[in-house]
């Protein structure tokens, strides 16, 4: 059986245990810092028992260690976040792009062809993409703006209206 543990380096092993004489043991599969399929591919060619892909990722998950995307839904965000960016596509290739995404949701969903993405998933098409980097530099300047905004000053004492009870 597999299972993943940290090294002292920040990484991870895929480590697989056996029995000795001398009592159970454990060897390295393979070393990563993100698990990828590359990754699962050479541990499964070390390993001496087949891996199983799924319970190898939830034990990724279960020991912190971070897992690749789809290379696909890397793509598809790249893409997005370009097109949000102004970039244009060529027509062969949006037309093409078009027919395999119209066929894919049509073996996704049979019964429900027209989804309508929302305005709010619109509006960050543009950050899909973005790396951590990225994002952590548009929160830094927006925290340094919000800093920057001046602060209305309150007055001393706040006026509320007088609260009465009415009696029947």
């Amino acid at each position: 059986m597999a299972f993943i543990v940290p090294t002292k380096k920040g990484g991870y092993e895929i480590r697989e245990s056996h029995g000795t004489p001398e009592g159970p043991r454990s060897r390295t599969l393979a070393t990563f810092r993100e698990l990828s399929e590359g990754t699962i591919e050479k541990a499964r060619l070390r390993a001496s028992k087949p891996l199983d892909t799924q319970a190898l990722r939830a034990a990724a998950l279960r020991a912190g260690a971070p897992i690749a995307a789809d290379p696909a839904d890397h793509a598809a965000r790249e893409l997005i976040s370009s097109l949000a960016k102004g970039k244009k596509l060529d027509p062969t290739l949006k037309r093409l792009l078009r027919d395999a995404l119209e066929n894919e949701d049509r073996r996704d969903h049979p019964r429900d062809p027209d989804a309508i993405v929302s305005d709010s998933a619109r509006s960050v098409s543009e950050w899909i993409g973005a790396s951590a980097r990225e994002r952590g530099d548009a929160l830094v300047d927006l925290l340094l703006l919000a800093d920057a905004l001046p602060l209305r000053r309150r007055a001393e004492r706040s006026f509320f209206p007088r609260l009465q009870s009415v009696h029947p």
